[in-house]
């Protein structure tokens, strides 16, 4: 799991360093196609098929599209916001996740959980700090980044058992693809290739990516959700050091103070789902375990 947010966060730094040669938009339509090539290169090499009519399912559709965006909005974040401040945002989806397990899939939730989900979406405003001027897009573009991130784990807990981990990529990746076409939209006219460097950037990004989702899927299936879980959380601090060594950003006080209420908050649910969990029958807890088994 650490290795895995090792990786992600890399994956973070190098799409950010890549946007400053490409646009957000040509960025993220390589990074999906490069993603999608390796994936489907695995699935054929494990012997499944690369397309499933299970793709199209209502769950698999509901999915992609909040993996859109997710993908749009958190690639427009880390173009344009400070990586700082997108990975603190980030680290509150699974309070989001919770939220909507307890609204949509009637997941009990007691009221010190419901206090701490609180306390981390205090910890989410301290870092927006909106205010007379409003909120800066940027920000707003890792929030809803988020938010679409938040709402594909908990599609994915209802995806259909026969579609692999590695088949899920493949999905996982044409959304990117997706994302970045919708992008490309936006900005109008088709912008100048990558050069050199960007694009070795966009192949290191694809590979990093690629890499981090197999030892996360590693990592949630030989291990107990509930430990290993915590541990996502290395994901901000790796981020954190990127963004001091590589990008020169500082982060300020109210970020930091931000920051550690989200993670706080976060480890304490976590906490409360395991120490809950196993107060139930050994049944009960496989389930449970189970249903929190998502993709990244």
């Amino acid at each position: 799991m650490v290795a895995a947010m090792m990786g992600f966060a890399v994956e973070d730094a190098l799409f950010k360093a890549a946007t400053a040669g490409v646009s957000p938009g040509l960025g993220t339509l390589s990074f999906g196609l490069l993603g999608l090539t390796i994936y489907a290169a695995l699935v054929r090499r494990a012997g499944l098929p690369v397309w499933t009519r299970g793709y199209l399912g209502k769950t698999m559709l509901v999915r992609s599209g909040f993996e859109v965006m997710g993908r749009l909005f958190f690639a427009l974040a880390l173009a344009y916001a400070p990586l700082s401040v997108t990975s603190a945002i980030l680290q509150a989806a699974p309070l989001v996740v919770t939220l909507g397990a307890a609204l949509f899939l009637a997941e009990p939730v007691g009221p010190r959980r419901w206090i701490a989900m609180g306390v981390g979406f205090g910890g989410v405003l301290l870092i927006l700090r909106p205010g007379l001027d409003g909120v800066a897009p940027s920000a707003i573009f890792a929030l809803l980044g988020m938010i679409g991130f938040a709402a594909r784990d908990l599609a994915t807990r209802a995806s259909p058992p026969e579609i692999s981990a590695t088949q899920l990529g493949i999905p996982g990746f044409a959304t990117v693809t997706l994302a970045g076409a919708v992008i490309l939209i936006a900005e109008g006219g088709w912008p100048d290739p990558p050069d050199v460097r960007a694009a070795g950037l966009l192949c290191a990004t694809a590979l990093c990516g690629v890499t981090a989702y197999f030892a996360l899927t590693l990592a949630m299936r030989t291990g107990e959700v509930s430990v290993v879980a915590p541990f996502r959380y290395a994901r901000l601090l790796a981020a954190l050091i990127l963004a001091f060594v590589v990008f020169g950003e500082r982060p300020d006080w109210p970020t930091l103070a931000g920051a550690a209420l989200i993670v706080g908050s976060g480890l304490y649910t976590l906490w409360r789902a395991r120490r809950t969990s196993g107060q139930m029958a050994p049944g009960a807890v496989d389930a449970a375990v189970a249903r929190k088994d998502s993709t990244p």
